[in-house]
């Protein structure tokens, strides 16, 4: 596919904006005072937010028919494909040699499903999920993890580079949501495993902090003892939705799915799903990631 010639550092480019929830809202914040920014969310309060920093609200229709550039940020892959597909859809109303960039974490079999959905248009398509909670995202420090040929990158990079200066370009369509399912499937395991160990100093009669710190300053130090512990549970600041531990269980057992597709035995990540499903029965689906970490073992 031979995207519609685009200057790469054109910053007239207007951009919409579909999905405005905890990642989504900030994110778009960072590129409202920049560009010509049309967004759309269920949520009125989520527009009203955008609204304040500039944006125009729009229905995806209007944003598809206005929009040089579309981000989408949504739960689910699902989620995606009701966006792009129908009359009304993206595919249907994008100009040829726009963009989608799927920021939703999602199948990776997907995106190869939607990059030939949209290019049979003349539309280009990445991947480009992210990692960090809402602080990053509104801090513009998230990773993001794209997966893109180089000629759509190259249009859409100078808005990636409104959003966050840790922008990875890991590879083809696709790889994006590889590489954040893999460091969401690490950072779970990394979860579970941190919860059984410093549980033995617990029991054992140490102090959880000189534990804590101790760790920090050794070879079994993770995000989990340098930012989760300290933050949320040492100094007990209340977590604010960093990220819903149904999510996470999603995106491992997404994870799961690649690593069967790979040929992966995943012993440990098969049972850190086993371990936060049960941690979402307890808690419930929208608890906070951190406070699985609260959880008697």
């Amino acid at each position: 596919m031979t995207l519609s010639a685009t200057p790469s550092d054109d910053t007239r480019a207007r951009v919409g904006f579909i999905g405005l929830g905890a990642m989504g809202g900030p994110v778009a914040a960072r590129i409202a005072p920049h560009r010509d920014l049309l967004v759309f969310d269920r949520n009125p309060a989520a527009v009203a937010r955008l609204t304040a920093h500039g944006a125009r609200a729009a229905s995806p229709e209007e944003i598809g028919a206005a929009c040089d550039v579309v981000f989408i940020s949504l739960p689910r892959t699902e989620d995606v494909w009701s966006v792009v597909r129908g009359p009304m859809g993206l595919a249907a109303t994008l100009h040829p040699g726009a963009v989608v960039v799927d920021m939703t974490t999602g199948r990776p079999a997907d995106d190869v499903e939607l990059e030939r959905t949209l290019g049979t248009r003349d539309i280009g398509y990445a991947d480009a999920p992210v990692s960090g909670g809402p602080q990053s995202a509104a801090a513009g420090t998230l990773a993001i993890f794209v997966g893109a040929a180089e000629a759509t990158l190259s249009r859409i990079r100078p808005v990636l580079d409104l959003i966050s200066d840790r922008v990875l370009h890991v590879g083809q369509v696709g790889a994006g949501h590889t590489v954040k399912l893999v460091n969401n499937l690490m950072s779970a395991c990394n979860r579970v495993a941190t919860r059984e160990a410093v549980a033995i100093a617990a029991r054992s009669g140490v102090d959880l902090r000189a534990c804590i710190d101790a760790v920090n300053q050794s070879s079994g130090r993770s995000y989990i003892t340098e930012w989760t512990y300290p933050r949320f549970l040492l100094d007990d600041e209340p977590a604010d939705q960093d990220f819903r531990l149904a999510l996470m269980v999603k995106d491992v057992a997404l994870a799961l799915e690649c690593a069967a597709s790979a040929g992966v035995v995943t012993c440990m990540g098969t049972l850190t799903h086993e371990i936060m499903s049960a941690g979402v029965s307890e808690l419930g689906a929208d608890a906070d990631i951190n406070r699985l970490m609260t959880l008697s073992s």
